[in-house]
């Protein structure tokens, strides 16, 4: 790609992407923030964020013809967050059609005296698989949680948290993964999941 770019991050329009681009920076990875079907399409590696509503998202994605791109990606892209959850065939959250990279859909989360939602905070990763995302990443790794709704354990599952139940934390198809965490504030072992995702 023109410029020596690592990673192009898509402009999802959250207040996250500045921290992770600043993570990037830290592991010595150029990225650049885009909208552009021409610059993601040309980019080695794709950083999906998101922060926000499913539907708003979408929408952004829909505006810029990305919505089109991104299942047609063959390179490394990893979804953070809301954008792990775009990657689905559908969200609850407004009803809301989604990527359709990853079968099936995203549900709300249950709240309970002793599970408030959003599940916000640390909480570790269980059944991790072996995908070289999560090369290195122990049972006691702490990463950091903030989402209202989550992916069940299907076949795509590469790791799952417990909150209440076993929820998807990572998953993968071909190349694409998602991760329901958010790894740049997720210190040592998001720097981890960063600097994986730059050596695939």
């Amino acid at each position: 790609m023109s410029g020596g770019v690592d990673v192009a991050i898509i402009d999802s329009g959250g207040a996250n992407l500045a921290s992770l681009q600043f993570a990037l920076d830290r592991l010595g990875a150029r990225s650049i923030v885009s909208s552009d079907a021409a610059v993601i399409a040309a980019a080695p590696r794709v950083l999906l964020p998101g922060v926000g509503a499913a539907a708003d998202a979408m929408r952004r994605l829909r505006a810029t013809g990305l919505d089109r791109l991104i299942p047609r990606l063959h390179g490394p892209l990893l979804g953070i967050c809301l954008g792990m959850q775009l990657l689905f065939e559908h969200s609850t959250e407004g009803h809301t059609a989604c990527l359709g990279v990853l079968p099936g859909r995203v549900e709300r989360l249950t709240a309970a005296p002793h599970l408030p939602v959003p599940h916000m905070g640390w909480n570790t990763l269980e059944q991790i698989g072996d995908d070289p995302l999560l090369q290195g990443i122990e049972p006691a790794s702490h990463l950091y949680f903030v989402h209202s709704y989550a992916a069940a354990v299907a076949d795509s599952t590469q790791a799952t948290v417990r909150y209440g139940r076993a929820l998807a934390a990572v998953v993968r198809r071909d190349n694409f993964r998602g991760v329901q965490f958010h790894p740049e504030r997720s210190a040592a072992a998001g720097a981890r999941i960063l600097r994986n995702f730059l050596a695939l």
